[in-house]
């Protein structure tokens, strides 16, 4: 049997790879052999350059950063264009960008709203949008979404504006599967529940980690791996068949409502 989820000879963009959802699929994929690309915002250059040096040191690929402003129509199709002309060439495109609000519905400040729905929506849509034009021409690609189950089941703690951009993300990787299918383009996204980082650690109080907690399963949150694992599947040819799905990573929240 063949080495499964290898991605020898693949160029993959991480967008969002500075995070630590990002940085986890972006080591990851780097670790199955892809050519990886850490792109993030200018502003945490240094945290770009940490992560292509990580990276480098525990695959031996070295990877390269570039930066990129996921609101902006010109900057992520500079970032296509820059890619390409790197690299001949692009295969994997993940999406690992977002930002978070937690307010209750009735204070919710307008720009709030404004900017959740520009960097987790729009940004989702233009990334997929400058890579998908190389997609489609080249009849092949893999778009990897980050998701949440916020995007398909309710919660309280003031999550109103995060669960409508994440459900838009959703449907923004239904449609592109169906569209681009007959291109050969995968589109897929993963859907965790809470990934226990140092910044969930930092921002979620104990007390509501411990409700969190009881509705899961399989009792325990998700960490980085768990995530990434599934991005290397998506990425690879393993899931050649698989398109316009959102993969769960939730212990089973999903499945008990």
């Amino acid at each position: 049997m063949k080495d499964m989820f290898r991605l020898d000879g693949k160029v993959a963009v991480v967008v969002g790879g500075a995070g630590g959802i990002g940085e986890g699929c972006a080591l990851a994929l780097a670790s199955r052999g892809a050519q990886v690309v850490v792109a993030d915002l200018a502003a945490v250059s240094a945290k770009i350059d940490d992560v292509c040096k990580k990276i480098t040191a525990e695959t031996g690929f070295q990877a390269v950063g570039m930066t990129i402003d996921v609101t902006s129509d010109e900057s992520t199709s500079a970032l296509a264009a820059q890619v390409v002309e790197k690299f001949g060439t692009v295969d994997i495109l993940v999406n690992a960008h977002g930002i978070n609000l937690k307010v209750p519905a009735v204070d919710i400040p307008a720009d709030g709203w404004d900017r959740l729905f520009a960097v987790n929506v729009k940004g989702t849509m233009l990334t997929c949008k400058a890579f998908g034009k190389y997609f489609v021409e080249k009849k092949k690609g893999k778009i990897i979404n980050l998701s949440s189950i916020r995007g398909i089941r309710g919660t309280d703690g003031g999550n109103a504006v995060y669960g409508a951009t994440k459900g838009s993300v959703d449907m923004i990787t239904k449609m592109l599967a169906a569209e681009w299918a007959p291109y050969n383009v995968n589109v897929n996204a993963i859907g965790p529940n809470v990934i226990m980082t140092e910044m969930s650690k930092k921002n979620i109080p104990p007390a509501r980690l411990e409700v969190l907690l009881s509705k899961i399963p399989l009792k325990r949150f998700a960490v980085v791996e768990d995530v990434a694992g599934v991005c290397v599947y998506l990425a690879s040819s393993e899931a050649d068949y698989v398109t316009g799905q959102i993969m769960y990573v939730d212990g089973g929240s999903t499945a008990v409502g």
